[in-house]
């Protein structure tokens, strides 16, 4: 087993992975900005280290100083947490280059399914359907319009080496082909270093399905399910959950069988997601494959059982994969509210600040992954993410009451959550029926909204009355 882990990341992911190491009796070093020099992850490690200012580009994103953290620290692996660089092959190559081993696939693996449009091209090799589209890079305005007068609009435009919703864009006909490209391109630059693009069409009212994957270096290949993550707002999930209501037994096969075919292809080593949507008629397409643990990996943890950030640290000490494909059998229901600090009634404008009081939800079948702690402050600096709700009960119903019952008495001052909005759609008629797509936010939000500034003013009047 391997012995000292330097966390390459913050937040509670690198919390996440400082537990898990800690049950396995792994000794961890975490790594710090300026901006987070009191942050829990720091004093909850073995070892924590400064590597720089509060800009992620002169601190998180250093491969230099992540590097030479842990050659100082003596470990003998990297586990980059999701975000910063945790799909950098550069990054992968150069730890190992170092003689550490780095928890996830190579910096080769990474390369073949970190281009979308080499992931495509795999996937297809693989007899996995894939959404029409572009069959390598889109390199300019031109040949995008006539790509997509061939698959016909609506069409998105998207960063090779994209992810998060960033660096795409939808194209709803030839007109606007020419400034779409521009700024999805300049946008994949700014937050990649890559403009390469490319096109595929666009498929209307989907439900965005993604299947946990684990591969071992023995060349086991197993998944774990999916996750329906079709909440969702500009291509950010919001809310997730297991297993979906869209799936039946043999369709959910089907994509379980796809999501090993790719990855088995491609050689995978580790945890990743294998990433789907699927068309209202039932037919599903493969959109990309995420190289890396997922935000949301603890709603399958909490259905199969399954320690996935454990099963990484295993698989990168070289031992097999602890379960085989028939021994993964998920039981009852999770879903997974991701609390941001943001101000939903004005375009979710990321909302740093301190935290005045913190309270959070508990009990049966409820888990909260966070690294807040009361007088934390949330920095400017990164993703607003501040905290994953979780509620798992035996049927789907029972965990969408949890969950209400969690977001009531989830209680976070000092700054604006989308926690409200949350709720309001856990009593949704068409979200508890299950009844939704990734259009779902678009078209309810402002009656949301709406619903939400009532609520308020209910409470305002009852208590002036009191």
């Amino acid at each position: 087993m391997l012995k000292r882990v330097l966390v390459a990341n913050r937040g509670e992911i690198a919390l996440r992975v400082i537990r898990a190491c800690r049950e396995l009796g792994i000794e961890t070093v975490a790594v710090y900005s300026a901006a987070d020099e009191n942050a829990i992850h720091a004093q909850l490690a073995t070892r924590a280290i400064c590597i720089g200012p509060a800009k992620a580009a002169e601190s998180y994103l250093n491969q230099e100083a992540l590097l030479s953290a842990a050659r100082a620290t003596g470990c003998d692996a990297v586990h980059p947490g999701y975000g910063f660089l945790s799909e950098n092959p550069e990054f992968a190559d150069r730890v190992a280059e170092a003689g550490l081993k780095y928890i996830g696939p190579s910096g080769d693996v990474i390369r073949k399914l970190g281009s979308k449009s080499a992931a495509r091209a795999l996937a297809q090799s693989a007899g996995v359907p894939v959404v029409p589209g572009s069959d390598g890079a889109v390199k300019n305005a031109r040949q995008a319009k006539t790509l997509g007068d061939r698959v016909g609009w609506p069409v998105l435009l998207k960063a090779s080496a994209g992810g998060g919703g960033r660096g795409m864009r939808q194209v709803n006909g030839p007109e606007g082909c020419k400034e779409a490209f521009a700024a999805a391109q300049a946008e994949a630059v700014a937050c990649f270093g890559d403009g390469e693009m490319y096109l595929e069409k666009l498929v209307l009212n989907p439900r965005h399905i993604e299947f946990q994957i684990m591969g071992d270096q023995q060349g086991h290949v197993v998944h774990l399910g999916e996750r329906d993550c079709s909440i969702q707002r500009r291509r950010q999930k919001l809310i997730e959950e297991s297993p979906s209501r869209a799936l039946t037994p043999q369709l959910r096969d089907e994509m379980g069988r796809a999501a090993v075919a790719v990855a088995k292809a491609a050689g995978y080593v580790g945890a990743g997601t294998v990433e789907f949507v699927l068309a209202p008629d039932g037919q599903f397409y493969f959109i990309e494959m995420n190289t890396r643990i997922q935000v949301e990996h603890p709603v399958t943890e909490l259905v199969t059982g399954i320690d996935l950030v454990r099963e990484q640290l295993r698989v990168a000490a070289g031992l097999p994969l602890s379960f085989t494909q028939e021994q993964v059998e998920p039981h009852g229901h999770a879903i997974e509210c991701r609390i941001n600090a943001e101000d939903p009634e004005h375009g979710f404008r990321p909302c740093p600040g301190k935290t005045e009081f913190l309270h959070l939800p508990g009990g049966p079948g409820v888990r909260v992954d966070t690294a807040l702690y009361p007088g934390y402050e949330v920095s400017p600096y990164y993703d607003s993410l501040v905290a994953k709700v979780l509620a798992w009960a035996p049927t789907r119903l029972d965990a969408v009451r949890r969950m209400r019952r969690c977001l009531e008495e989830l209680v976070i001052e000092g700054y604006p959550t989308n926690a409200s909005l949350a709720h309001l759609i856990m009593h949704d008629a068409d979200f508890v029926r299950g009844e939704y797509d990734t259009g779902y936010l678009d078209q309810n939000l402002d009656r949301l909204l709406e619903l939400a500034r009532t609520c308020e003013r209910l409470t305002d009047d009852r208590e002036g009355e009191e």
